[in-house]
Order: structure tokens, then sequence, then C-alpha cells
């Protein structure tokens, strides 16, 4: 087993120097940036600068887009969360009703300032409590929990900017800016900011470079699911952190691109955030992740372009263990004990026809709790060892019409029972859910989801029973439907 995970590191080492070589050699600047490649892929096509003159410096203008679509480069793909690969669906034939709304935008000197966002809410009954609540991640315990819940939530609403600024050589340079009131929070109707994206971009149609806080370059995919958690600690991992970013695309042929990214990103550790007795610390390096995708079919092709990636990342955590940890062990303190955290990834997208496709990702590593996978477990506090997980999630999804779209799909999170004493040991769902554009503006979408988590605790007989864990399973249905207007 250990020379198995010490085979899997040295691949995965040897992947990630490959992808920064290539794109070394391939002259890429050094940048930073979870969702647009933009910020989160690859760029199927690469948009007309707007042109600014003299006359517009300044003034805020309203300007009339050249398609009711974004370009593959400029729109921040949307699940109905974030998915970013998932098709949108497709308005139907303009009217006046069905026509796109002038688009605001600020100019001042060479920059144009868009604003966009969206009013999103939902409702959320649950059979059995789940965690946090106003989404899922997963079931707590009918020992702990077991009634049912029943939310209301509009945190999810979302703002943010565009910004186009001047060409630097050949290349456009932009940025964004986007929050949601996901943030820490006294009570649901009084929610903080939650960052989350801010960076600045250059890229032409060969090269992207990206510094600020975006989406991570490993496993890129979202599931389509109308709950904001979309699949996080059950089999979904990735999520957004400070970074800088280079990618490159290689178009081999008319039906080939190969795109290369990696990037060196801030070591954000998660674990144990409530334990008084044990202090939380970054690594002395970055976590470097990369990606490697090849992407088959017509640049324009409507159901988009059969991509397979393999990705991964690398990195350290780092705690002080001030005092003895949890029994039957009692480890005694440790200082700047320090653990690996890494994964190797597969990723797939693949229409099948112009109004169906599939997508999904696997994933092994372990300490991945900054990476919301291991169900959000990295280091066992009463071995003090990281925890290995394998998992993944599929989908398949059906335009029935232009305005309305159907995905089914599930997902899991299996950590390895060898590596902690107790705590969540799998975690899986299954959803079915159906999404419909009332106006070019306004979607409503509604979704069953099935959970279910494990729990293991080991400890029986060697500590007093009221300090044990529980080990009943956590089982829930939940029905959410949501409303979200985009502007």
């Amino acid at each position: 087993m250990l020379a198995s995970a010490s085979f899997s590191r040295r691949l995965l080492l040897a992947f990630l120097g490959f992808a920064f070589t290539c794109a070394h050699h391939s002259s890429i600047l050094i940048a930073q940036d979870v969702r647009g490649t933009p910020d989160r892929l690859f760029p199927l096509v690469d948009p007309e600068p707007m042109a600014v003159t003299e006359s517009q410096l300044n003034t805020p203008t309203l300007i009339e887009p050249e398609s009711p679509h974004e370009s593959a480069l400029d729109i921040e793909p949307e699940s109905l969360i974030d998915a970013p690969l998932v098709p949108p669906i497709v308005p139907p034939e303009e009217s006046e009703d069905s026509k796109p709304p002038l688009e605001f935008a600020w100019k001042k000197k060479s920059f144009q300032i868009t604003p966009y966002g969206a009013l999103w809410a939902d409702m959320v009954y649950a059979t059995q409590r789940t965690s946090p609540g106003e989404f899922t991640l997963f079931v707590p315990s009918p020992e702990q929990q077991g009634e049912s819940a029943f939310e209301i939530d509009a945190r999810r609403t979302r703002l943010g900017i565009d910004v186009a600024g001047p060409e630097f050589g050949t290349a456009e340079t932009g940025g964004r800016l986007e929050i949601d009131f996901e943030g820490e929070f006294v009570t649901e109707n009084r929610a903080s900011v939650l960052l989350r994206q801010a960076y600045w971009e250059a890229k032409d149609d060969r090269t992207r470079i990206l510094v600020g806080q975006t989406w991570d370059v490993a496993s890129p995919l979202i599931p389509s699911t109308v709950n904001y958690g979309t699949g996080y600690f059950a089999g979904n991992i990735g999520f957004r952190r400070a970074q800088f970013r280079a990618e490159r695309y290689i178009e081999c042929s008319d039906s080939l691109l190969v795109t290369l990214q990696g990037s060196l990103n801030q070591d954000i550790v998660v674990d144990f955030q409530t334990e008084a007795n044990i202090r939380r610390e970054p690594s002395s390096w970055p976590v470097v992740e990369g990606r490697l995708a090849v992407s088959l079919g017509p640049r324009q092709s409507a159901g988009g372009l059969t991509t397979l990636g393999i990705s991964g990342h690398i990195g350290e955590t780092g705690f002080d263990f001030l005092s003895a940890g949890p029994p039957p062990f009692s480890l005694p303190p440790e200082d700047d004990a320090r653990f690996e955290t890494w994964s190797f990834n597969v990723d797939l997208y693949a229409p099948m026809t112009d109004n169906s496709g599939f997508q999904g990702e696997f994933f092994t590593g372990a300490n991945l709790s900054t990476f919301l996978g291991g169900i959000g477990q990295g280091v066992c506090p009463c071995l003090r060892v990281p925890i290995r997980s394998t998992g993944g999630w599929s989908e398949l999804w059906y335009q029935i019409t232009p305005k309305q779209r159907f995905n089914f799909g599930g997902g899991v999170d299996d950590p390895n029972d060898k590596d902690s004493l107790l705590g969540r040991s799998s975690n899986m769902f299954v959803y079915v859910n159906t999404i419909r554009n009332i106006t070019s503006a306004l979607s409503t979408g509604l979704e069953f989801t099935y959970w279910k988590t494990n729990y293991r605790e080991t400890r029986i007989g060697q500590i007093p029973e009221d300090q044990l864990m529980p080990t009943e399973p956590g089982e829930a249905v939940t029905i959410d439907w949501m409303v979200k207007y985009e502007f």
C-alpha cells in the first residue's frame, strides 16, 4: 500500500513537472486565476475586443451585445450554480419579449467595466436535517440530528463586474470581481459577503496568464445541480483560491486542441478550525496544480467539444499540536507537523448529440479537505496521518426543448478506513432535476436528491461511552426549488 502511494506521488510529480515544462517551452508567462477558462477550462472562441472611442471615455454607455450568447472565452460557465462545460439552455428565437436587454457598461479611458449578477433564492425541504442546512454537503447522524427541516435562502445572490482593459502587446487584458453572500453570519438574514473571484488576466488565442483568486486548475468540472453545494464532500473536488496561473492552447488541427494549464496556489488549511489546542499554519511552499486536456471536434459544435483531462496537485499543510491528542493514543504535543496533500484526477466531458451528453470526474488522493474531498476530512486527529480518499461523480444531461434541460447524476466520496479511527466514512448522493428558462433573464429549477452519509467509531471499549462519536448513518431526501433572475 505504501509503495503504491509512493509510486502515485512520483507519478503526480512527474506529471506536474511535465505540464510546467511544456508551458515554459511554449513561452508562457507566469500568471494566476475556477471559472472562466475561462475561468475554469479552456477557450473555445477568442472574443473580439470592444473598440473604445475618445468620446466614450469616462461615460456610462448602453451597449447592444453582438449576440444573445456571450463568447465561450468571456462567459463564466454556470451549471445552475457554476458548472463550466454543460452548454447553457438555448433561448427561443428572438421576439420582442425574449430579446436580451441592453448591456450597461462604464467607460474609463481604455477600460470598460460591465456589471452583472443574479438575484437568486431557493426553498429546500429535507426529510432529515442536512449540513450546513441551506444547502447540503452531508447528512448528520440521527443520533445527533434526525428531524426534518425547511429552509428559504437568498444568500447565493451574486454580484460582479467584468473589466476589459487595454491590449498588452497582442494580448487582451481584463479582470473579474465577484461576490455572493455565503460568508459567515450570525443569523440567516444578516449574511456577510463572500469573495468568490478577484483576478487580472491577459490572453490571446494561444496563451492565458492570470493572477488572483479564481477556480482551481485541477478537477475543473461541476455537476449541474440546483443545490448550491454542487456535490462537494460527495465526489466533486476543487474550489477557489488565490493563484498565479498560466495556460497554453495548442491547435494541432481544426478538430484537435491540446490545453496545458499550471498554477502556483495559496496553501489553505481548513482542518481543526474550532480546536483551540491545534494551531493551523500554511506551508513554506505553494500548492502546485497542473492539467493536460485534449479536446476533439469542430470548434463551434453545438454541444461543445469532447474533452478528456488529466490533472493533479501536490502541496503540504501544517499544524502545531499544542496539547495531547484525543484518546485512545493521546499523542504528545507536536510543533510544526507537516502533512502532504496530493490528488490525481480525470475529467471527461462528452456530448452525445447536440442536445445531450455526459460529464464526470474521478479523483484519488490524500489530505483533500482543502479541495473539499475526503468528506471534508484531511488529517486524522487521533493518528495524525493524512486521510486518503477516492471518489467521483457523473452526470447525464438532456436539453428537452430550447427552454428546458434535464439532468441526472450522482457521486461518492469514500475515505480510506485505515487512516482514521472515527468520523464520516463515506458520503453519496443521487439527483435528478429540471431547469426551465422562463425568459432570457428569469429561470427556475426543481431538484430531488437522495443523500446517505456513513459513520464509523472504532474506539468502543477503549474510551467512556459518553465520548464516543455516532455511528448510525444519516439519510435524507431533499427537494430544492430555486428561482434566479440574471442581469
